[in-house]
C-alpha cells in the first residue's frame, strides 16, 4: 500500500509542477495607431505612432528598446561591413549598400518619442533605439507611447526598399520604429544584419496617406474599401489626377506589418472557407499573368493542406504580393518576386504561406532558433507540393537530406543554437535553418511514428499559438504525444555538431544462426532499423531501440523488437535465423530517413566466390 500511495502522490506531484510551469508563461503587448503620409515621389514619408504597451512580466521595465531597420542600407552599416567581410556574401546584397547615395540610402528617425507624456532619453546605435525611461514602466502595467518619426526608403536592397528589379515601386517591410521584444531572457535588442526577426504580439491600426494611383497591398484587412476601390470592391472608383488618398487598416494579434504599393498592381480576390479572402496583387503585365492567375486555385489547396496538417488559418485574409527581393514572410501576406516560371512560383509561394503558420502564428524568435521557423516551413511546404502538384516523391523531403549531408562532411558547420547573425558562413546558416531543420521533424518522425509526429504538430499549433514557443516547448508537446523521451535528441541534433554514423561492422555465419555486429561510430545516438534479405526473397525487419528513449516508437507490426542499445557501448550484436536460408543483403536505415552521414558502411552483401 506504502509504494502505491507514492506512486500516486509523484503523480499528483508532477502534475502540479507541469500546471504551475504552463501558468508562468507570459508575453508583452503593443498595440499600434500608425499614420504615415508617404511621398511616393522622393520615397519619403513622415509619421506618428502612438504605441499601447501592456507589461505582463513581473519586471520593472526602466528603458525600452526600438528596431530602425532601414537605418541598415547606409555605407559602412552593420549589414555593409558584414556583407562585404563574410567569406561568403549573400549576391543579393554583396558590396551594393556601399554604394549607395545620399538620395538612395535607407534612414528611419525617431524625432520624438514620450512614455506616458514624460520626456525620455535616447541613445541611436544603429538599428536599433535605446530609450531611458524618466518613469519606469512598472509590472502588470500599461503605459502610452507616442512619438514621431521620418524616413527614406532605400533602393531595394534585400527584402525593403523601392524599385525592386521588377518595377514595384515600394516593398515596405521593416519600414517603422518598432518596439522590440522583452520576455523572460530580456530584452532582444539585436541589431539588423540582414537575417531574421522577433516581434511582439499586438493589435495593428494603421493609416497610409499617398498618391491615389497607388494600389496598397499589405497586412491587415481594409477598412474602407468603398472609399478606396483598386479591386477590394466591385465598384470602379474614379479618383482625380494628382490627389492622395488614405488606407486605413487593421490587424489583430500580429507581430508585424508590411506592405507593398504600386501604380500598376492587378489586384484578384478569392474565398476560401467560405469568409476568409486571398488577396493577389502582381504586376499588369502580359508576361504574369498566366502564372499568377493559374497560381490562385493552387493556393486555395496550400491552404486547405496547412490548415489539415496544422491548424486554421485564424485571420481574415492573406495576401500573395509581388515585390521584395525573392520571397519574404509577413503578418497575413508574403512578398515575392514574379518573373518566375509556374513551377518556382509555387514553389515559393508553398514556402512562404507555410510561415504564416510556422512564424506569424506560432512566433519564435528567428534570430535565436532559425531552425524552428524556417525548417519547420520547408518541411511541411515539401509535402504539400508534393501532394498538391501530384509530384508522387517517396521521400519529398530528400534534397533536405543531400544538403545536410553536405555540410556536415564539409567542416564548417556549426550548431544550430548559434545566433543567425553569429554563422561564419552563409552557406551554414542557410543549411542549418532550412535543410538540417526539416529534417529535424522527418527524422522525427523516424523516431516516434508518423503519427506521433502529427499529433505533434497539431499539439503544438493548438498549445502555442499566438505565442513564443521554444525548442524546449516543442520537445515537451513530442514527448507527450509519443510517450518517449526526447531530451538526447533534442540536444544532439540542435547544440551540437555530433553526427549519426552508425555501421555493420562484420557478419559472421554460425550455422543455422547468423551473428550481425554492428558498431557506432557517430558520436549522435540513434534507434536503428535494419532490414535482412534472405536467398528465398523473404525479408526481415530488425529495431534496436535507443536506452535513453525509454521506450520505443508504436506500429512496430512484423518488426522484431530486439534489446536496448545503450549509447555508451559502441558496439552491438544480434543473431538472425538463417537455418532455413542465408542471408542475401542487409541495409541499416532501409527508410533513409535517419541522417547517417556515412551511409557507404549501412549495407552488407556476402562475397560470393567463383
Amino acid at each position: 500500500m506504502f509504494k502505491y500511495t507514492l506512486i500516486f502522490l509523484s503523480l499528483f506531484t508532477a502534475k502540479i509542477a507541469t500546471s504551475q510551469a504552463e501558468s508562468t508563461y507570459w508575453q508583452q503587448q503593443a498595440d499600434y495607431l500608425i499614420d504615415v503620409k508617404m511621398n511616393v515621389q522622393k520615397f519619403e514619408y513622415k509619421g506618428s505612432e502612438i504605441i499601447k504597451y501592456t507589461n505582463n512580466s513581473s519586471d520593472t521595465l526602466n528603458k525600452i528598446f526600438f528596431h530602425l531597420y532601414f537605418n541598415a542600407f547606409q555605407p559602412n552599416s552593420e549589414m555593409d561591413v558584414r556583407s562585404r567581410t563574410i567569406k561568403d556574401p549573400d549576391s543579393r546584397v554583396g558590396d551594393r549598400i556601399s554604394k549607395l547615395g545620399p538620395n538612395e540610402i535607407g534612414f528611419l528617425e525617431v524625432n520624438s518619442i514620450k512614455v506616458d507624456g514624460k520626456e525620455t532619453n535616447v541613445t541611436l546605435s544603429g538599428t536599433v533605439l535605446e530609450v531611458s525611461l524618466t518613469q519606469s514602466i512598472l509590472p502588470k502595467s500599461t503605459s502610452y507611447i507616442t512619438l514621431n518619426f521620418e524616413g527614406q526608403v532605400p533602393k531595394q536592397i534585400r527584402r525593403s526598399g523601392r524599385n525592386n528589379k521588377e518595377g514595384v515601386a515600394l516593398s515596405m517591410t521593416q519600414w517603422y520604429p518598432k518596439l522590440a521584444e522583452y520576455d523572460d531572457e530580456g530584452w532582444h535588442a539585436d541589431p539588423y544584419i540582414g537575417r531574421e526577426f522577433h516581434g511582439v504580439f499586438g493589435n495593428y491600426d494603421v493609416k497610409l496617406t499617398l498618391d491615389n494611383s497607388y494600389t496598397v497591398a499589405g497586412t491587415g484587412v481594409l477598412q474602407n474599401p468603398k472609399k478606396i476601390g483598386h479591386g477590394y470592391t466591385r465598384e470602379t472608383i474614379f479618383h482625380k489626377k494628382g490627389k492622395k488618398i488614405q488606407w486605413h487598416f487593421k490587424a489583430e494579434n500580429v507581430h508585424d506589418f508590411a506592405w507593398a504599393a504600386d501604380p500598376n498592381y492587378t489586384h484578384d480576390i478569392l474565398i476560401f472557407n467560405k469568409d476568409k479572402e486571398l488577396h493577389f496583387f502582381y504586376k499588369n503585365e502580359k508576361k504574369y499573368q498566366e502564372n499568377w492567375k493559374k497560381l490562385q486555385p493552387a493556393v486555395l489547396q496550400l491552404m486547405e493542406y496547412y490548415e489539415r496538417n496544422i491548424g486554421p488559418y485564424p485571420y481574415p485574409q492573406y495576401s500573395i504580393i509581388q515585390g521584395g527581393d525573392g520571397g519574404m514572410e509577413y503578418a497575413m501576406c508574403t512578398l515575392i518576386t514574379g518573373d518566375r516560371n509556374y513551377r518556382s512560383l509555387f514553389g515559393v509561394t508553398a514556402h512562404e504561406m507555410g510561415h504564416a503558420w510556422f512564424q506569424h502564428i506560432l512566433a519564435t524568435n528567428e534570430a535565436k532558433h532559425e531552425w524552428m521557423d524556417e525548417g519547420f516551413t520547408t518541411y511541411i511546404s515539401n509535402l504539400a507540393e508534393n501532394e498538391i502538384l501530384g509530384l508522387q516523391e517517396e521521400f519529398p523531403n530528400s534534397d533536405s537530406y543531400k544538403s545536410y549531408y553536405k555540410l556536415a562532411t564539409s567542416g564548417i558547420e556549426q550548431p544550430q543554437t548559434t545566433h543567425a547573425d553569429r554563422y561564419s558562413f552563409n552557406f551554414a546558416y542557410g543549411v542549418s535553418a532550412y535543410a538540417k531543420g526539416a529534417v529535424f521533424l522527418e527524422q522525427l518522425g523516424y523516431i516516434i511514428g508518423e503519427e506521433a509526429l502529427k499529433k505533434s504538430l497539431k499539439n503544438y499549433y493548438y498549445l502555442w499559438k499566438f505565442k513564443h514557443p521554444k525548442p524546449n516547448d516543442f520537445k515537451r508537446i513530442a514527448e507527450k504525444a509519443s510517450g518517449l523521451q526526447l531530451d538526447w535528441y533534442l540536444t544532439d541534433w540542435t547544440q551540437t555538431t555530433n553526427t549519426i554514423d552508425y555501421g555493420i561492422n562484420s557478419v559472421e555465419d554460425k550455422g543455422k544462426k547468423t551473428l550481425v555486429n554492428l558498431e557506432r561510430k557517430g558520436t549522435m545516438p540513434m534507434p536503428i532499423e535494419i532490414e535482412a534479405v534472405l536467398e528465398d526473397g523473404t525479408k526481415k525487419q530488425y529495431y534496436i531501440p535507443l536506452s535513453l528513449m525509454r521506450g520505443e516508437k508504436k506500429g512496430m507490426d512484423n518488426v522484431e523488437v530486439l534489446e536496448d542499445w545503450a549509447w555508451g557501448y559502441p558496439t552491438y550484436s544480434f543473431e538472425i535465423n538463417t537455418a532455413k536460408a542465408k542471408i542475401k543483403s542487409l541495409q541499416i536505415n532501409p527508410s533513409k530517413k535517419m541522417a547517417d552521414s556515412n551511409p557507404l558502411n549501412n549495407a552488407y552483401k556476402p562475397i560470393i566466390s567463383k
